[in-house]
């Protein structure tokens, strides 16, 4: 899409949002800190439950550091009316922790000083951010142009042909800004970010379709489809023993003579015979049956009276 049908579409489906969403107050005098984290809650959620839970952050936690030591499961229950508690608990635990690492307390008032594109930098390699974060922080703390976008917003701009697949796996919405004066910066971020949480918390579902709708009717064919689900595991037979299956000869065939060629019998196999043979003995005894005995043959004895020949040697 051309740069400059990209910026007249961008302007005509904000017309349009601007129907269904009305401005938001801007945010408060907040330290960096605090725009920071604030941010991490904000990024799925609606503004009014950020708010209510950021101050019971502040009153119920004594500092941030106590914030930063609680456990995941006690910060979610604190951040109960956030869409997704879970994981603004996890994006605050990471970022408290990260900036601490960095400069071992929580003050980044010094950041305002740097070139903006330094201290950008400088949040962006915090772990817990995203590129939601650092585009809020930039707008309502460093003074600089960047709306903030989540992942319903791109999702919303892609249904409306805005953007493509590559440029919102990269977060990046080319020409909103430009889109934008900076003087209007916060008042749209704050209508697209009303947009995003709609279509983020339930993207498949018959609301989200309908707004869509009723910003841009020629979107129907580009809606979002639910993934089909992956094909299940098919069943695979047990793997049988090596020499499971392999047929148990009887002891009647130990007595047979083997064949030319084949091996001759082992010292086991001939004192399995032996036992086999016993055991049927005994059950003929106990049968009153007469059990044969084997002849054993007797060596013939030398005639007496003969000496043997012995050869003689000769002289």
């Amino acid at each position: 899409m051309a740069a400059q049908n990209r910026g007249t579409r961008i302007t005509k489906l904000l017309g349009q949002i601007k129907k269904h969403y009305k401005p938001v107050p801007p945010p408060p005098n907040r330290t960096l800190i605090e725009h920071l984290l604030f941010a991490c809650l904000l990024e799925n959620s609606p503004q009014d439950a950020v708010e209510q839970a950021f101050a019971r952050l502040q009153s119920d936690y004594v500092g941030w550091n106590e914030v930063r030591v609680s456990t995941k499961r006690e910060l979610s229950e604190t951040l109960k009316e956030l869409n997704d508690p879970e994981r603004a608990a996890e994006r605050l635990k990471r970022t408290l922790h990260s900036v601490f690492e960095s400069v071992y307390s929580y003050d980044l008032e010094l950041m305002k000083k740097q070139n903006l594109g330094q201290a950008t930098k400088t949040i962006e390699k915090y772990e817990g951010t995203t590129p939601f974060t650092v585009a809020y922080v930039t707008q309502n703390a460093l003074g600089g142009h960047a709306i903030a976008a989540n992942k319903g917003l791109l999702t919303a701009f892609l249904v409306f042909d805005i953007i493509n697949e590559k440029e919102a796996a990269a977060w990046h919405i080319p020409g909103l800004e430009r889109a934008v004066p900076k003087s209007k910066g916060v008042e749209v971020g704050g209508i697209l970010h009303q947009l995003g949480v709609d279509i983020g918390k339930s993207p498949y579902g018959t609301n989200a379709r309908k707004l869509l709708l009723a910003i841009d009717p020629g979107c129907k064919s580009r809606l979002p489809k639910k993934p089909e689900p992956p094909p299940k595991p098919t069943k695979k037979a047990p793997k049988k023993a090596v020499g499971a299956t392999a047929r148990k000869k009887p002891a009647s065939d130990a007595k047979k003579a083997p064949s030319k060629g084949a091996a001759k019998p082992t010292k086991k196999v001939k004192k399995k015979v032996k036992k086999v043979v016993k055991k049927k003995a005994v059950k003929k005894k106990a049968a009153g049956k007469p059990v044969k005995k084997k002849k054993v043959k007797k060596k013939k004895a030398a005639p007496k009276g003969r000496k043997k020949i012995t050869k003689r040697k000769p002289k």
